[in-house]
């Protein structure tokens, strides 16, 4: 038994944090290569963001309101930054070994959390 309002809800937060996931490693996974030349740290930088929008635009067109959805674009956008902070987290965590979370990057995410408060109140 599926309710399909939960799914209308879950398939765009669940295809923005696939994206995320592309979107981290493209933007910061070629950090580990320090020996790679530049020109072929984008090439393979473009090639993982390609994978990237093939999530983001159709978890960003599910749900849309103006598609059917039941977001709006404010809505949207603050829910891609919170899943953003909440992957990139986990990367810099597991793959950093010089990075740690600090109290100032916990009150930060806690003003995020702020932020999805206010844009979902009426």
């Amino acid at each position: 038994f599926y309710n399909f309002s939960m799914i209308r809800y879950a398939a765009p937060i669940l295809l923005l944090t696939i994206s995320n996931i592309f979107m981290t490693f493209a933007w910061y996974g070629h950090l580990k290569f320090k020996a790679a030349p530049i020109f072929l740290v984008i090439l393979v930088s473009w090639g993982i963001a390609f994978f990237e929008y093939c999530f983001q635009v159709p978890a960003n067109r599910i749900g849309s309101v103006e598609y059917g959805g039941p977001f709006t674009l404010w809505q949207l956008k603050v829910i891609q930054e919170v899943i953003t902070l909440i992957v990139f987290s986990s990367f810099v965590l597991f793959f950093s070994k010089n990075e740690s979370l600090q109290w100032n990057h916990i009150a930060g995410f806690c003003c995020l959390v702020l932020a999805v408060y206010f844009i979902f109140r009426p």
